[in-house]
């Protein structure tokens, strides 16, 4: 089996331009293929969403081909409106570079960038190309290509339209486009990947070279991160779950993988880990009862030590089969300080950060899912003592330890 047919096993790819011709392609050894996929610089860390493109491109360039990581140093000044109802924050140029430094500084835990490597990744920033174009030159040259009436038509700008598309943003098309033509003239790329929600713009961008080169030029993406009910995985309380360490720290990436449904965790284990697909397929066989537990930690170990080390991923563990075995407290354990020496249970769990309202405490609390030292509490006037420190759960997966400033 060549890596085309194993990405399809783990469910990696959603949709290919030319599937028997990228097959083919992938699986010349003689002849790698040089590919791309794009990041616009839109904050300071890469986030869950991330990790499909970073795995699969790990898994191309283990087979021998060259990935390069296009940081959206141009890209991201104007804003991708693909499934955004509403225009992009803009961001000024220092704060753009920086975030994409960031961005690099994350990717080099996925990607080989050494230059002993013969397939060696390579970082390139769109702003070198983009921002000393002339616009009435680059209409002329590029725009020339593109009907509005075909764009319009496209999944990417569907969503906008009621709302209101600027024609700012209408051109985040013909620049990705661009990068895609730059990249094939100056690196010899000829495949663009990306998530699904870019296929439009990677498809326009193949056309693009077909039309000025008369080349042949591949597009393909990645499957989105979704759960089985159709939702995107990543969403926490708190927001986007980062791979930033101080975004969102090791443990509380590992309990989120931990915690996934029964339903996506065979899914999540194929795309997301490095566990071979034999394993994993002869796993989803006899999956059931406790050996979905078995499955989850194997998910939150592997994608957390691929995110954050090994070292932060044995922590992470450790700390889990602390509360949840012996119920003691792990210094690993996640823990937020109060000043307070008695504080109300509602109140509590509102500063754990377990709750995110007086009322939602409140339920909880009165159906019997909280609990301090092991300890059921059903009564909201609970008055907790804090000496030295408590550990608060609620329900079965979410714990903190409070400690007393």
């Amino acid at each position: 089996m060549g890596v085309f047919g194993e990405l399809k096993r783990r469910g990696l790819i959603a949709q290919a331009s030319h599937e028997k011709e990228i097959e083919e392609l992938l699986s010349d050894a003689a002849n790698p293929v040089k590919f791309y996929i794009g990041f616009d610089a839109t904050a300071d860390s890469l986030h869950v969403g991330h990790l499909v493109q970073l795995i699969l491109m790990r898994h191309l360039q283990k087979a021998g081909h060259k990935p390069y990581a296009l940081l959206g140093t141009g890209t991201t000044l104007v804003g991708d409106p693909s499934g955004k109802t509403d225009m992009r924050q803009m961001l000024t140029e220092e704060s753009i570079e920086h975030n994409a430094e960031k961005f690099g500084e994350q990717m080099s835990r996925f990607l080989d960038f050494s230059d002993n490597c013969k397939n060696a990744a390579e970082f390139v920033k769109n702003g070198d190309w983009l921002l000393g174009l002339k616009y009435v030159e680059f209409i002329r040259d590029i725009g020339v290509h593109f009907t509005v009436n075909r764009m319009l038509a496209a999944e990417c700008f569907k969503s906008r339209m009621e709302k209101g598309l600027s024609f700012f943003e209408f051109n985040y098309m013909l620049i990705q486009s661009y990068d895609f033509l730059h990249l094939f003239k100056t690196k010899e790329v000829t495949l663009q990947i990306g998530g699904d929600d870019q296929w439009s713009n990677i498809l326009a961008g193949a056309d693009l070279i077909r039309r000025k080169e008369q080349k042949s030029a591949f597009a393909m993406t990645t499957s989105l991160l979704l759960t089985k009910d159709g939702a995107k995985m990543g969403k926490t309380l708190k927001g986007a779950l980062w791979l930033n360490g101080e975004k969102c720290p090791p443990y509380e990436f590992y309990q989120y993988f931990r915690n996934v449904d029964d339903a996506d965790v065979v899914n999540c284990l194929k795309m997301l880990t490095f566990v071979p697909i034999d394993e994993i397929e002869e796993m989803e066989k006899t999956l059931e009862g406790a050996k979905f537990n078995h499955a989850k930690e194997l998910l939150a170990f592997e994608l957390t030590k691929l995110v954050h080390g090994e070292e932060e991923a044995q922590k992470a563990q450790n700390a889990a089969k602390s509360i949840f075995g012996a119920g003691n407290a792990d210094e690993n354990m996640p823990a937020v300080a109060v000043s307070e020496a008695e504080i109300n249970i509602l109140d509590l769990l509102i500063k754990a950060g377990l709750c995110n309202s007086k009322r939602d405490a409140r339920t909880n609390t009165e159906q019997g899912g909280v609990s301090v030292n092991d300890e059921k509490i059903t009564d909201v006037n609970t008055v907790v003592k804090i000496d030295d420190f408590v550990v608060v759960k609620k329900g079965k997966k979410s714990f903190i330890k409070v400690i007393r400033e």
